[in-house]
């Protein structure tokens, strides 16, 4: 990543409803008043409707990888591959090695075979203690929770390092095709990435066994294990996923003083490093740009982490299926990159070092937490009115003048022939699916004799700006009692939200 990714140090060198609303006005209105977020004292601030879990107690964590069965093992840099299960963190690890961990080496990366369901393969990247210092690819073979002693398997042998403990690469990844994909650091060594003498700073594509595919692109040019090379031109890829479904890769490449970078991971490609930090200016045919780039500011340092939300189960809104989530460690912030768009929006912030992200099959988004030494799982709560901070007073406006409660039943400025009140209200969770209308969505409120009133739902749609809010208008029937309190809810496919209160005149 940076001068010291791991060790945190800084950088080296359509309706009436939606259309006639002030925008500026819906939003802080919302802001200003509703339960934006969640969190706690180690995990992130979570958009609304968004919750998270934890299991704590890893030391110096740097990668995770999510078996079949729901484990989830994680690297720590000191040489531990640990296992979670059930929820809890093994006081067993599956296999303890013997790395050298100064600077950013040590355990950096896991991987399970395509078939460990049948075969228990696990792949793992770290760097020997021996001499001369070097990182390696190793597969172990797993007999429930640990490692069959004396089982390790050298894959591959990586080049010799200098004396800079930096730049190390480690994400192992199997590709769509059964490949095994490595990305490699340079070393600090600039110069690195821009040859195929050597397997540093580039993304390596080699079998399961070790061997070299003959469709690799530099397969004729190079020689010896560099014929592993796949792509070239890279800083410090230490993260990269695939996309499920599509197989499209995604790498992040860790800059130096300005820009930290998305890329698409296409074979035989030349990412630029070190001529290009971020897009090449002036433009170089020779070298594929990134398709995101941020700048970095004072708060933030390295990329780390890539997930793409594409789950066998969706659970998260609609909005997110496709989008690519990424996090910065110093930022300590995750956002969401929309490969359509070429925009990037926030998701959550407040973690303690965030190195690696991944989407579960039941759709769930893990991040693992280098500070907090912990793995948050979050998940997404069912469909939620918005309320104020702490209360269940709902943020509910009348939709023609704006103002919020009291309300009266009926409402002069209403254009309708019954000039009945119509309330906006918010939710989260709430997104209509392709097809669906209005409809879909029913609201009742409740009295406090418990006496239910049906509300017709007027209109549905996305808050402009803050796609993660829905807008829901209802209107009051005509026996709405007045002078009280009224709960409301509502529901959508089934599932009903929290009750929220509004006062009636």
């Amino acid at each position: 990543m940076g001068a010291d990714r791991i060790s945190h140090l800084g950088r080296k060198n359509s309706s009436h409803h939606r259309t006639t609303k002030p925008r500026k006005f819906l939003l802080n209105t919302i802001l200003c008043f509703s339960v934006f977020v969640v969190g706690n004292v180690y995990g992130a601030t979570l958009p609304a409707g968004f919750t998270e879990t934890s299991v704590s107690g890893l030391s110096n964590p740097t990668a995770m990888e999510i078996a079949p069965d729901g484990r989830i093992f994680v690297c720590q840099q000191g040489g531990s591959l640990r296992v979670i299960k059930n929820g809890a963190l093994l006081s067993t690890p599956f296999v303890t090695l013997n790395v050298d961990a100064d600077g950013e080496r040590g355990l950096l990366g896991v991987a399970l075979d395509p078939n460990f369901a049948s075969n228990n393969f696990i792949y793992v990247y770290y760097t020997v203690l021996s001499s001369p210092r070097h990182n390696r690819v190793s597969r172990f073979t797993a007999n429930g929770d640990v490692a069959v002693p004396g089982s390790e398997t050298i894959i591959l042998e990586l080049d010799n390092l200098t004396g800079a403990t930096n730049h190390n690469g480690g994400a192992i990844h199997f590709g769509p095709d059964g490949k095994l994909y490595i990305a490699v650091g340079e070393n600090a060594t600039v110069s690195n990435a821009q040859t195929l003498s050597n397997m540093l700073g580039k993304i390596l594509r080699i079998n399961s066994n070790g061997t070299i595919p003959n469709d690799n692109p530099f397969f004729n040019q190079a020689t010896g294990n560099n014929r592993s090379i796949w792509a070239l031109g890279l800083r410090n890829p230490f993260t990269f996923t695939f996309q499920p479904g599509t197989g499209r890769m995604i790498i992040n490449d860790v800059g130096q003083n300005t820009w930290e970078e998305i890329n698409d991971g296409i074979a035989g490609s030349n990412y630029g490093w070190p001529a290009c930090e971020g897009v090449c200016n002036p433009p170089n045919s020779n070298f594929r740009d990134p398709i995101f780039a941020y700048m970095n500011d004072s708060s933030t340092c390295a990329i780390a982490g890539g997930a793409f939300y594409n789950p066998a189960t969706g659970q998260f809104p609609q909005s997110f299926v496709g989008k690519y989530f990424f996090a910065d460690l110093c930022g300590g912030w995750i956002r969401v990159f929309d490969p359509a768009s070429g925009t990037a929006s926030d998701f959550a912030t407040g973690i303690s070092n965030p190195v690696d992200l991944k989407v579960d099959a039941d759709g769930s988004l893990y991040y693992l937490a280098r500070g907090a030494g912990a793995v948050f799982r979050v998940q997404f709560a069912g469909p939620m009115l918005v309320t104020e901070t702490g209360s269940d007073i709902a943020i509910a406006l009348d939709s023609f003048t704006m103002l919020r409660d009291p309300f009266s039943l009926s409402n002069p400025f209403n254009f309708s022939s019954d000039k009945r009140t119509q309330l906006m209200l918010f939710g989260v969770n709430m997104d209509l699916l392709p097809g669906e209308n209005s409809s879909e969505v029913k609201a009742e409120a409740e009295d406090a004799a418990m006496n239910v009133y049906r509300l017709t739902v007027e209109f549905v749609g996305k808050v402009p700006g803050l796609d993660q809010f829905t807008q829901i208008v209802v209107k009051l029937p005509d026996n709405t009692p007045s002078n009280q309190s009224l709960f409301v809810s509502a529901t959508l496919r089934g599932v009903t939200t929290n009750k929220v209160r509004i006062r009636m005149n």
